[in-house]
């Protein structure tokens, strides 16, 4: 019997890591947030968090938007 393991978080590529976090938060219906607010949590800076966003507009699994920005980008992410 094999047992495949789960990638741990360093394993996965910055983008998987970002897009599998989003996914999750973003489950039972859409989100907001700030970069700098989760960027411990996905183990990225802010700076590499909105480079990403940006990538995440085009994906499938995402729906991706700009929401506002004051002090910084607040965007707004759903599971599609």
């Amino acid at each position: 019997m094999s047992v495949t393991a789960q990638p741990s978080r360093e394993q996965l590529s910055k983008e998987d890591r970002l897009k599998a976090f989003l996914q999750d938060k973003a489950a039972d219906g859409e989100m907001y947030f700030k970069s700098k607010f989760i960027a411990d949590e996905v183990g990225l800076s802010p700076k590499e968090i909105g480079a990403l966003m940006v990538k995440l507009k085009d994906s499938a699994e995402l729906e991706v938007e700009k929401w506002s920005y004051t002090s910084a980008t607040t965007w707004r992410v759903e599971s599609v």
